[in-house]
């Protein structure tokens, strides 16, 4: 025969369950055994046995999971996905020490092909070959037992029998180390998030059952009450207020806060003019872009606004109903779904020889294209006041080196890399520095375009969330909050004033920065802006607006 026995053997679906359970457990989470080894608890004899009856009791679930699975023309396919999924997951892990949960999986959905091809490697495909591809190859080739339906009953038997077995084993695995299981979870919250592929099965159960009565239920209007304050009456010129949501950018690393590089040269040279608030108190509202960015411009704040099940307008939609021209313009990966309603566009797949390349823009893009923006804006609208959000690419990593051009590379060696843990610490921090410098002339350039406008012009600057670079062992963001350090929730907030607009406003950046250091997270960004454009509405809450007490009485 010209194929080996092996192949033509045809294989009971209970064994190929349990070899492809065994195999998960043991190679699909090295990044689970390798986090257990090392805390302090998981020692000795004592830790042996430990790690041995986790193993068993993970393997024991596997199985009893691919059990329920092990009919033909079902289990080949569910089985390799899981390899495949483990084998990806399993990259991400080790090379960034990330863990997965409902908000990671809901990053990765919403990243889009350029991003995705960032986080491509050597190693990844390496990973891949071995943990997931070869596996799922071998599995592929075996023939299974073919179903007769005079047999269906020996098949419900039989799968009936392995869920059994490993749900038995299951627990008496888990009575036999449950004392160090209890206080391994309580205390290391990251390791359940380890468990692979059940980590990415429980966040999917995550995502669809938060999302369906959140689909379910029709968008809620806030804000319809939205009027101008009487800073626009009789007024001379309108308002204009810039918002730049930064992307992946650590206030730690910036110089305006006191960090020993010089990563902020414009900016500090706009404080010492007096126009310019840096608040180096700010905690994001989650830690990554999924997350951070809906509720940034959300009115209930970061704890309401992650358990409500409800669909609700935001703050460009109450900006609209006080009569404002309100554009989004997008470097990114999209405004998850908050630009919805107003008028949007994309800018990072534009060509132009200056700023982009290899398919991708330098944030320079978005300034060069906001004149014909406002130009597509209402007129009527623009004649009372203007917001623009530019989203950025910012310090969007794994490959910080394409987020800055080669004239503000300052800091060398630069790690050209998106395998992080290959570069050496120095060489990766350079590179983030130098999409921070990056970032500060395109805030700087902003508010230059800002100066030639003839509007009571300001800018706000905020990041969604931080970054880790390599602290502790981890890179990236997208931590789950209660467990991720502060490196990737302490962000940037810069605000610039321009003279006519501290006038229109009575708003002193001498008083702003006197209290600078004022505890601030993105539950105030929506007061702050409202307050800013002086909309009055009664889903303003001054208490949460940043800049309120540094306002006279007749406009507060």
């Amino acid at each position: 025969m010209s194929s080996s026995f092996s192949t033509q053997r045809p294989w009971p679906l209970w064994l190929l369950a349990t070899i492809t359970a065994l195999w998960l457990t043991a190679v699909g989470n090295i990044a689970l055994w390798q986090s257990l080894n090392a805390l302090p608890e998981v020692s000795g004899l004592r830790g042996v046995l430990f790690m041995f009856g986790f193993g068993t009791f993970v393997a024991a679930i596997l199985t009893a999971l691919l059990a329920l699975l092990a009919w033909p023309w079902v289990f080949k396919p569910v089985a390799i996905f899981l390899l495949l999924s483990a084998a990806s997951a399993t990259h991400f892990m080790l090379a960034y020490s990330v863990v997965i949960d409902s908000s990671m999986l809901l990053n990765v959905l919403h990243t889009d092909v350029k991003e995705a091809t960032d986080l491509m490697s050597i190693r990844f495909a390496v990973t891949m070959l071995a943990v997931g591809i070869a596996p799922a190859w071998w599995l592929w080739k075996r023939s299974i037992t073919p179903q007769q339906p005079v047999r269906w009953l020996k098949r419900v038997t039989q799968n009936l029998a392995t869920l059994m077995v490993a749900l038995v084993v299951a627990a008496l695995s888990l009575f036999l180390i449950f004392q160090d299981f209890a206080s391994i979870m309580r205390n290391h919250k990251d390791v359940r998030y380890r468990i692979n592929p059940l980590n990415s099965l429980y966040a999917v159960g995550r995502i669809v059952a938060d999302a369906i009565p959140r689909v379910q239920q029709p968008m809620q209007a806030i804000g319809t009450d939205a009027k101008l304050g009487p800073s626009y009456t009789a007024q001379s010129r309108p308002p204009m207020l810039i918002l730049v949501v930064g992307e992946t950018a650590r206030a730690a690393n910036f110089s305006l806060g006191g960090y020993g590089r010089d990563t902020n040269p414009q900016l500090q040279a706009l404080a010492k003019e007096g126009n310019l608030v840096w608040f180096g108190n700010v905690m994001s509202c989650g830690t990554n872009t999924q997350a951070s960015v809906p509720c940034m411009f959300s009115h209930h704040g970061k704890d309401v606004h992650e358990s409500k099940s409800g669909r609700f307008e935001n703050l460009l939609d109450v900006l609209q109903h006080a009569g404002l021209a309100v554009v989004w313009l997008d470097n990114q990966s999209g405004c998850k779904g908050v630009c919805d309603r107003v008028p949007n566009t994309v800018t990072r797949d534009l060509t132009d020889p200056a700023l982009c390349k290899d398919g991708e823009c330098l944030d320079g893009i978005m300034l060069k294209q906001l004149a014909s923006q406002l130009d597509a804006l209402s007129p009527e609208r623009r004649a009372r006041g203007t917001v623009v959000v530019l989203h950025q690419m910012g310090s969007h990593g794994p490959a910080y080196y394409k987020r800055s051009p080669d004239s503000l590379k300052l800091f060398q060696p630069e790690c050209t890399s998106n395998a992080l843990q290959s570069c050496s610490r120095e060489a990766l921090v350079n590179a983030y520095d130098n999409t921070l410098r990056y970032t500060d002339r395109f805030l700087a350039d902003a508010v230059a375009w800002l100066g030639a406008q003839p509007a009571d012009t300001s800018l706000l600057y905020v990041s969604d969330h931080g970054e880790s670079l390599g602290e502790n062992n981890l890179y990236l963001h997208g931590l789950p909050y209660a467990l991720a350090p502060k490196e990737q929730k302490h962000v940037p907030w810069v605000t610039w004033l321009s003279p006519a607009l501290q006038k229109r406003l009575a708003l002193s950046p001498a008083c702003l920065n006197k209290q600078a250091d004022q505890a601030l997270t993105h539950d105030n960004l929506f007061h702050s802006v409202l307050g800013l454009m002086d909309v009055q509405t009664d889903v303003y809450q001054p208490a949460l607006d940043a800049y309120r007490t540094c306002r006279t009485d007749s406009v507060k």
